[in-house]
């Protein structure tokens, strides 16, 4: 039976009637928090703004109503990318969607019309660009769609983090179907950003839905950056042959640790904006189809990921905010098993953001728009304050980012950060390597920058530093026992405590401020941050993710979406995701209705692989169980 012959118009659904298209097309017994909210506020023709965190279950607020009302719907997304990936995500589930964009062929953008004349699409995924044309708005007449999904919603606002321009004329939605319902959906959205999506969409009364910000299945940690490629080796020796997302802040480093990553054995890719479009393309659909493991990466790479299975995420340097940090931590783990977020942090880091910002708000010409980009300025470095407190070792990680988006965190160990795990070093009195530091900046003239201090206070026998004569100083090798990195650290730790100052431009030195001179006096005690950690340990929500699991059979899973997903040519997650084949391996089902009860296999995915799934599972018969864990 199809959708469109069970639709009842106008009609009020009961939530065991969600629940069994839930079951039938995803292969789920219940549904997550506020889902339910959504929903109805989709059935009933509402408008809302829901903010859930990402793989909090978002996109089934809006792919339930069409189905269950017989309706189409339209989903306004911002990446080709990302259309496809959905549209392939509901196919595999039998789900009838359908999308319009520049990159299909002509047979794929006429199966797509076709769907639509014939009434049998539910979802239509379109751009604001398409959905804001004269072609659209005929469509939408003629198939009285006046209903649209929002997704990514915090792109309109001037206050988000990914602001697309041509996202705020969605308003027009409004204007050219005075009742149609819009829904905007996001995954972060300080209160300000939503009430900017409020305003620029013209929600009417909207219910607005926020979710959990807390991920509990994220464990957060942050690492003083010391030896990049060292410590990145370190973190991806522990997830080897698992997807990881790398961040850098610029291009150039993308490309070298990415080939460093290759040279150390690692399937690694690099990704950011400057490369041409096909090579672009070409990397993430490598990770996506799950031949690399690593995406070395800018910011680039960002919203048209969908990869359930990431594994790890890693910052090689600290975000220019909170919300960017959120939104990229949040592609990891998003099938709800245990996922690792590591951030190296350096106090340089705050200065590289600050010397960007304030460029982009100084090379601004005509008053006004000068006037409305000196704003912007401001605004970003409170938000790369609130950045830079989050990476000090202060109160637990997932506490500092529930109550930055204005939500209390009630546990008192979360167990799943560095923080709680008592991972992190203390402060330590540094006063007396403080004074050497301080010393050294005095007896150079104020004239150089942290890279050659530190080559003083270690000793280095360079050219420049005999040339110089700075090998006679009084502070030459104070530190020598100290690698070069460890003393930079200890640099920047001052600069960032306001106990040393370093100029902008694009060749800063180091200056004494008053309160250098304190601390040369003796007036002051600094405290500085170890520039090492305590081992890592294992937590407890990632043991409880591999409880009573089959590891073989797993592995032996994994192998057998691999082969169909290439059949198919489609990403391996889209067959199942690994929350369903863990399932699997705990449950080890032998007939296709115990296969049915496996949490994520619906009718549709049952039908088309089922028997292949459980001839691996019937082969393992006999044999002793794998170990229940990693």
């Amino acid at each position: 039976m199809s959708p469109a012959s069970s639709a009842r118009a106008d009609a009020v659904f009961s939530l065991p009637e969600v629940l069994s298209v839930v079951r039938r097309y995803w292969g789920y017994d219940r549904l997550r928090p506020l889902q339910e909210e959504a929903i109805r506020a989709g059935l009933e023709g509402r408008d809302a703004l829901v903010v859930m965190p990402t793989g909090g279950g978002k996109s089934l607020c809006y792919q339930v109503p069409p189905l269950l009302a017989g309706r189409m719907d339209v989903v306004i997304s911002p990446l080709i990318s990302l259309m496809k990936d959905q549209v392939d995500g509901l196919r595999a589930n039998g789900y009838p969607a359908a999308t319009l964009h520049s990159a299909l062929s002509a047979a794929q953008k006429r199966e797509a019309l076709d769907l639509i004349a014939r009434g049998a699409c539910r979802l239509l995924f379109l751009s604001p660009e398409r959905v804001l044309t004269p072609w659209f708005f005929e469509l939408a007449e003629r198939h009285h769609i006046r209903t649209f999904a929002v997704d990514e919603a915090h792109c309109i606002s001037h206050w988000g983090h990914d602001f697309r321009p041509e996202y705020r004329r969605l308003a027009q939605i409004k204007e050219r179907f005075p009742e149609a319902t819009l829904h905007a959906y996001t995954a972060t959205a300080t209160e300000r950003v939503r009430q900017d999506i409020i305003t620029q969409l013209r929600l009417r009364d909207p219910d607005v839905l926020v979710g959990r910000f807390d991920r509990p299945n994220l464990i957060y940690r942050v690492f003083p950056r010391l030896n990049l490629r060292e410590q990145l080796l370190d973190v991806l020796d522990r997830h080897r042959g698992e997807a990881v997302i790398v961040y850098c802040i610029t291009r150039d480093e993308t490309e070298r640790l990415a080939a460093s990553l290759r040279e150390a054995g690692f399937r690694a890719a690099a990704y950011h904006a400057g490369m041409p479009a096909g090579d672009r393309r070409a990397a993430q659909e490598a990770f996506t189809n799950e031949e690399i493991d690593v995406i070395v990466a800018t910011v680039a790479f960002g919203m048209g990921i969908d990869r359930s299975d990431v594994r790890c995420v890693i910052h090689a340097g600290m975000p220019q905010s909170v919300e960017h940090y959120q939104q990229e931590t949040g592609r990891a783990g998003r099938d709800g098993l245990a996922a690792e977020c590591i951030l190296f942090y350096s106090p340089a880091d705050t200065l590289r953001w600050q010397s960007l910002i304030e460029k982009r708000g100084a090379n601004t010409g005509e008053h006004t728009r000068a006037h409305r980009t000196r704003h912007a300025a401001r605004h970003a470095l409170r938000l790369l304050a609130h950045m830079r407190r989050f990476a000090a070792p202060g109160q637990c990680r997932h506490k500092s980012l529930s109550e930055y988006f204005g939500q209390p965190y009630e546990r008192e160990n979360c167990g799943a950060c560095d923080v709680c795990l008592d991972e992190v070093e203390q402060f330590v009195d540094g006063t007396t390597e403080a004074q050497m530091i301080l010393s050294c900046v005095v007896r150079t003239g104020e004239r150089f920058g942290a890279g050659h201090l530190a080559d003083i206070l270690r000793g280095s026998d360079t050219e420049r530093i005999r040339k110089l004569g700075h090998d006679r100083l009084s502070t030459f090798g104070l530190l020598k026992d100290r690698p070069k990195n460890e003393i930079n650290h200890m640099i920047f730790q001052l600069v960032d405590q306001g106990l040393l100052t370093r100029t902008p431009g694009d060749y800063p030195i180091l200056k004494l401020n008053d309160a250098s001179w304190e601390v040369l006096r003796g007036q002051r005690t600094v405290w500085l941050l170890p520039a090492k950690k305590k081992a890592v340990r294992r937590t407890a929500v990632e043991t409880a993710s591999w409880e009573g699991v089959d590891r073989r059979l797993f592995e032996r899973l994994r192998r057998l979406r691999t082969e169909i997903a290439r059949e198919r040519g489609l990403p391996p997650y889209v067959i199942f995701n690994d929350t369903t084949l863990r399932d699997m391996a705990r449950q080890r089902p032998t007939t296709p209705a115990a296969l049915l009860r496996v949490h994520g296999v619906g009718e549709k995915k049952l039908a088309d692989f089922g028997e292949r799934f459980l001839a691996v599972i019937a082969g393992q018969d006999g044999r002793s169980p794998g170990p229940a864990g990693p």
